[in-house]
């Protein structure tokens, strides 16, 4: 008899995995995770995988939600199918028990790694242009410069960084990143 197990996964902790859990109520076991997909560190797919047994069918919502690229996605089928276990996507209608669940599974992981191939060399686009016009990233600075030479001062005087930390209401490695800034 086969055994259904589900895994669903979205990539941030403010997402709900409720859709997903309705798409897979019919599996007696889910793996659920709040990850981004670009992390090697997915702890349940981990479980899940070494859950599954022969004759099992992994299911998933769609095939984004299980690997963050082709090699990863090939990877995991390749473990799949080691194990004798089959893999089902609802939303795409993919089912690798047979010939052409499994062409449509490698072809849509195919097309999903150059989407993300494109996205990241827009975004890079884009980054490259917004600093060709002066834009800068990252976070304000907190500190005047002023506080900057207070802090420098203190250090210098053998004022811990914890400290430090305190008075000025920073992180250890702020702390330590306006230590190291050379004045304008």
């Amino acid at each position: 008899m086969t055994v259904y197990v589900g895994y669903a996964r979205v990539s941030s902790q403010g997402q709900s995995l409720d859709i997903q859990r309705d798409k897979l109520k019919h599996c007696p076991k889910i793996f659920e995770e709040k990850k981004s997909g670009t992390t090697s560190d997915r702890p349940e797919l981990k479980r899940c995988l070494e859950y599954v047994r022969e004759g099992d069918t992994l299911v998933i919502t769609k095939l984004d939600r299980l690997a963050r690229s082709t090699l990863d996605l090939c990877n995991i089928a390749d473990e799949l199918q080691r194990k004798n276990v089959a893999l089902q996507v609802i939303d795409q209608n993919i089912n690798t028990n047979d010939a052409t669940g499994r062409l449509l599974f490698n072809m849509l992981g195919a097309i999903a790694q150059f989407e993300t191939e494109i996205r990241a060399e827009r975004q890079a686009d884009g980054i490259s242009k917004a600093l060709e016009k002066g834009v800068k990233f990252g976070r304000k600075y907190v500190l005047t410069p002023k506080d900057v030479e207070e802090l420098k001062h203190a250090r210098e005087a053998g004022e811990t960084i914890s400290s430090l930390m305190r008075k000025f209401r920073l992180s250890k490695s702020t702390v330590y990143r306006y230590l190291r800034k050379v004045p304008e």
